[in-house]
């Protein structure tokens, strides 16, 4: 059968809590808080734009240094009644180009890492360019 031709199938979305693709193992400590985080960004106080500039800068370079589980805070939004803008967007920011062929999973950080005010994301291996 002759190979489809056009553009590659889109990644699927990612989906906050969605761990399909890691192993039961790692998976288990990732929500039980256990899995070793290699690298931190706080994202409280900045702008939008800052905050986005920041996380792809951050995933990509964690990428590049081979890393695989990174913590990424937002908050939980306290001084705006719950509604914290950058809780809503990292998840979205995380999904778009160039971030989303980067990332295996995302999902809510285990309550001593920050909980609903905190995002675990499992890098993919980086490909030899």
């Amino acid at each position: 059968m002759p190979k489809p031709t056009g553009p590659a199938a889109a990644p699927k979305r990612l989906r906050s809590g969605d761990l399909t693709g890691i192993d039961g193992h790692r998976a288990d400590r990732l929500r039980r808080g256990k899995q070793e985080i290699e690298g931190r960004l706080d994202l409280h106080g900045m702008r939008q734009i800052e905050a986005h500039d920041a996380l792809i800068g951050f995933v990509a370079a964690a990428q590049r240094a081979g890393k695989k589980t990174l913590l990424v805070i937002t908050g939980k939004g306290s001084f705006s009644n719950g509604d914290s803008v950058l809780r809503a967007n990292v998840p979205l920011w995380l999904n778009e180009r160039p971030l989303r062929d980067k990332i295996l999973a995302i999902t809510p950080a285990h309550p001593r890492d920050g909980g609903s005010g905190a995002l675990y994301v499992v890098l993919k291996r980086r490909r030899e360019e």
